[in-house]
């Protein structure tokens, strides 16, 4: 039987209520996905408006076009941001994911000592207001800068990434911790296996599927961040989501849109492979998918 659906005896109450939530939750997720819903379709208009023509609402073939998705592949100031915005990306995500993990594995041992304050101080830059924290790293940056210059350098972006994304690394992986048998790691020990055997061969199998959730979170996390690089990056580490942010206030063109639309569609890729993920933990695990 569904999850979703009613026993046989339910009353007359417990139907109205039913459909009631049923309603209630589609309405809240209508309100949440509305933007994207707006976006994607104005992302083809042929005319350079954020608003949907008379000629779109009567889909007329003529009004939609894939000009601003050309206009994107072909303007070098857009090129050179993606490419900015992998680099960094995929440079923050594998310092996060390392880092990351360590400190689970760390914070997974019944002997660590003050848990709960370590525990906190990792994922703090998930609960600090972001501006806080990019303004923090903007004058820690400033003080040292004559020993180590990170002011608009990807050396410093990068690692500001990381500090964003680590706190997902180790929520994951901590989950992903939270049933694992530890004997298997004693039993790898007591056939003669050193310590990095037993993570590799052992520990690493049962752990990867948190590991490359936390690191798509990461990914994810620093590609869409803003603030940060508004404070501590120059000119030559534009990102996409700097670029907008300057599209949006300098000359508003329904590129912005179609970068958006392109956007949506990686963040769709990347939240499945992490369901896949999850699923695949859950069955390593021996529990029933949900």
């Amino acid at each position: 039987m569904s999850q979703v659906s009613l026993p046989d005896h339910a009353g007359p109450v417990e139907k109205i209520w039913h459909w009631m939530f049923i309603a209630i939750c589609a309405l809240v997720f209508l309100f949440l996905i509305a933007p994207i819903l707006v976006i994607i379709p104005l992302s083809f208009n042929a005319e350079p408006y954020f608003t949907f023509t008379s000629e779109m609402l009567s889909f007329d073939p003529d009004a939609f076009s894939l000009r601003w998705y050309e206009d994107f592949a072909s303007k070098e100031i857009w090129q050179r941001s993606i490419q900015n915005s992998f680099i960094i990306a995929v440079a923050s995500t594998i310092l996060a994911t390392t880092l990351g993990t360590l400190a689970a594995l760390g914070l997974s041992r019944s002997e660590m000592p003050f848990k709960g304050i370590f525990m906190g101080l990792l994922i703090s830059p998930m609960i600090v207001p972001i501006v806080i924290t990019a303004a923090g790293i903007f004058f820690f940056y400033a003080t040292i800068s004559d020993f180590i210059p990170l002011t608009g350098t990807y050396l410093g972006i990068i690692l500001a990434h990381t500090v964003l994304g680590t706190p997902f690394v180790v929520i994951t992986v901590t989950a992903t911790l939270t049933g694992f048998d530890h004997s298997l790691t004693r039993a790898g020990a007591m056939m003669g296996a050193n310590p990095t055997t037993v993570f590799f061969k052992i520990i690493m199998p049962l752990i990867l599927p948190g590991v490359v959730s936390g690191a798509l979170f990461a990914f994810v996390t620093s590609f869409d961040e803003v603030v940060v690089v508004l404070f501590v990056a120059s000119v030559e580490q534009q990102t996409i989501p700097r670029q907008m942010w300057a599209g949006i206030r300098e000359s508003i063109s329904p590129t912005i849109l179609a970068v958006a639309t392109i956007l949506i569609c990686i963040s769709i890729m990347l939240l499945a492979t992490v369901e896949i993920l999850r699923r695949r933990s859950e069955r390593l695990r021996g529990l029933s998918a949900g």
